[in-house]
């Protein structure tokens, strides 16, 4: 019986619920892990790196399984997690430092998308600067750096913007929480994600998933916000779903979807699983929003539901996750 650290966020008990959710995602991947034959080390990390490293090695982990999402609560310093574990030369399961870094940095991802021709949605960093085609009618504020929309929601929305208040509007954010933003066009059009895991082969892209807004008034934007993934007694969180069945018509945008990803995949060197998140423009262009270095692995949520569309069983995608890391 090999020992595993499940290394996940150091998580208050009052924490907001998508903290805590990475809470849940250790417990399920500490399931699977003794259904494997491991003993499961559950262990929090925190910013002292010091008392982190000091843990691992008096563990002495046979491989550790990193669910980290946040430390101290900042997406921001995500990568340390990662950053440690190859100081220790410790095997990990995940991407590494550098993908960790550039995925969550998303105005820095979206820039090297664009570097390499995978189309994304315009956006406005913090300088003022517009990157990508001319002025939308409407731009999604966002975080540059949290992940499960994260302070997300309508307010974010700014429509018809007049010269300036994108910019305006990012700097106030910052004041307000401390953390930098940046503006992303709006694209009104579906929705979809791409989920990827290493196989024995290799990445694997796994059953695309369309997001679908049922029953959305006219006038409210469909987003995946705050509210849609973790307020459950929410408009939001009760009228949006996923659906990964399509008619023949569908085939070669989902073709497209997939060579898309695992052109991610080699941007970025993904390992381990990993998401990209689309929409598609009014030309029926994919538009990458997001490449998700670090999943929610919880039995819930989407990728495991993709596992699930692709009858590979959970306990089996965790195995595979383990051996990817140890080559």
């Amino acid at each position: 019986m090999k020992k595993i650290v499940v290394l996940h966020s150091d998580v208050a008990p009052d924490a907001p619920a998508d903290e805590l959710d990475c809470l849940r995602q250790a417990q399920a991947v500490s399931d699977a892990l003794t259904a494997l034959g491991h003993e499961p080390v559950l262990m929090p990390f925190v910013l002292d790196l010091a008392e982190n490293m000091d843990k691992l090695r008096q563990i002495s982990p046979y491989a550790v399984f990193n669910l980290v999402e946040t430390v101290a609560g900042k997406g921001s310093l995500v990568y340390l997690a990662p950053a440690l574990l190859d100081l220790l030369n410790l095997p990990y399961t995940g991407c590494r430092t550098d993908a960790m870094y550039l995925t969550s940095n998303k105005p820095l991802a979206k820039k090297m998308l664009r570097d390499a021709g995978i189309a994304t949605p315009a956006w406005l960093c913090e300088n003022g600067h517009l990157c990508g085609e001319a002025p939308a009618d409407t731009f999604i504020v966002k975080a540059c750096w949290e992940e499960a929309s994260a302070g997300l929601d309508e307010t974010c929305v700014v429509k018809s913007p007049r010269p300036g208040d994108l910019a305006r509007i990012i700097q106030t954010k910052k004041n307000e929480t401390g953390v930098p933003w940046f503006a992303e066009e709006y694209i009104e059009g579906r929705e979809f994600n791409i989920g990827l895991l290493a196989g024995q082969d290799g990445i694997i892209a796994l059953p695309a998933a369309e997001i679908i807004f049922l029953d959305y008034p006219e006038k409210k934007l469909k987003i995946l916000d705050y509210r849609s993934k973790w307020i459950e007694d929410s408009f939001e969180y009760e009228h949006t779903s996923r659906t990964f069945d399509f008619d023949r018509h569908d085939a070669p945008l989902i073709d497209r979807l997939r060579e898309i990803a695992l052109a991610c995949r080699r941007l970025f060197d993904l390992r381990g699983a990993a998401r990209v998140d689309f929409r598609i423009n009014e030309n029926g262009e994919p538009l990458v929003l997001e490449v998700n270095a670090n999943p929610c692995l919880s039995p819930d949520a989407g990728f495991a539901a993709a596992l699930k569309r692709a009858e590979i069983p959970y306990h089996r995608a965790i195995d595979a996750m383990i051996h990817d890391a140890l080559k």
